[in-house]
């Protein structure tokens, strides 16, 4: 009888733990949450201050809905979003999203959330597909458009200086390799200026959307041209502060000697603007986080949803770099 109840025991003992251990999953997908819906978003990554203002504004935007955030960052690395993705969808979020570090390889993945009755939006950056289906919305800049309104500023600003010369050197410092930014700008800001033949592409290279990596290639450029660099296209503000820097150890005057225009519209890109270092910024907005939690309560209440959402946004120059400033918060 003591041999029967003490089995009993171990029973009743090792049910308790396997409901322990299924309460143990359910806190950590649910969590401390003041609303039922939970979102799973992987980040791209956590540097510069672009990215990090798009992470601030994505968790202020999900507490201040009431939506539960599974926040993840994959270290600027496919394989660790999409490792991270199918955690999230291990753990049944009810909306997976992410901003996509490359332009391809996310098919599979995406496959994997359809099946499991996942609805997935992207942000921030575009992405490829065998099937636009895999994905409900995308929500982010027009990244080509990025790229021809650069060059469309470029254009305009160098009938203002009345330049005589045949050919206008132009160097690029691209973003990472593959990245839907990279890709896209580059693609836009060429197309805009292969219809003028005196604008000539002299040297382009990923520097990787970084300072300090944008001063290094800027100041490599600037040796192998022998200084002879009229204009700098950075796919990002970052890198071009970064050659705003090279371009002062080489004793040139940036925003003089050289234009500098840049992307994203950072305040020390306007504060660069400002003191006629740089020329132009291109805003690229980071302040998703709103829109994204929109579209994620109308996906889960089963309201249609807009397959692109594009930002509304503007080019900085001197004309209004400093009217913008006081009121940009990153």
């Amino acid at each position: 009888m003591e041999r029967f109840m003490g089995k009993k025991a171990g029973l009743v003992l090792c049910g308790l733990l396997v409901l322990a251990f299924f309460c143990a999953a359910e806190t950590l997908v649910q969590g401390d949450t003041q609303g039922d819906i939970i979102l799973g978003f992987v980040q791209v990554s956590a540097e510069g201050t672009w990215r990090m203002t798009n992470t601030k504004s994505i968790k202020k935007a999900a507490e201040e809905a009431g939506i539960h955030l599974i926040f993840r960052e994959g270290e600027n690395n496919y394989s660790n979003q999409i490792k991270e993705m199918r955690e999230l969808i291990a753990m049944g979020v009810d909306v997976l999203a992410f901003s996509p570090s490359q332009v391809d390889v996310w098919d599979s993945v995406l496959e994997e959330a359809r099946d499991a009755g996942i609805p997935v939006i992207v942000l921030d950056r575009a992405i490829n597909v065998t099937d636009s289906s895999l994905y409900l919305t995308h929500i982010g800049s027009d990244m080509i458009e990025e790229g021809r309104r650069a060059a469309r500023w470029l254009l305009a600003y160098m009938k203002t200086r009345k330049r005589e010369q045949d050919e206008i050197r132009v160097a690029i410092l691209e973003g990472v390799q593959g990245s839907t930014p990279a890709v896209h700008r580059n693609q836009g800001f060429l197309e805009i200026l292969d219809q003028y033949p005196q604008y000539k592409i002299v040297q382009s290279e990923p520097a990787n959307y970084i300072f300090s990596k944008g001063e290094e290639v800027m100041s490599k450029f600037l040796h192998l041209e022998d200084g002879k660099i009229d204009v700098v296209f950075a796919h990002n503000d970052e890198m071009a502060l970064g050659a705003i820097e090279a371009i002062k150890k080489f004793g040139k005057q940036p925003g003089t000697d050289i234009v500098v225009i840049g992307v994203d519209a950072i305040k020390k890109a306007l504060e660069a603007i400002m003191k006629g270092e740089m020329n132009c910024s291109v805003e690229c907005s980071p302040l998703l986080g709103p829109q994204l939690m929109e579209a994620v309560r109308d996906v889960v209440k089963g309201r249609p949803v807009p397959k692109r959402v594009v930002t509304v946004e503007y080019d900085y120059d001197e004309t209004n770099a400093a009217q913008e400033f006081p009121n940009r918060t990153y």
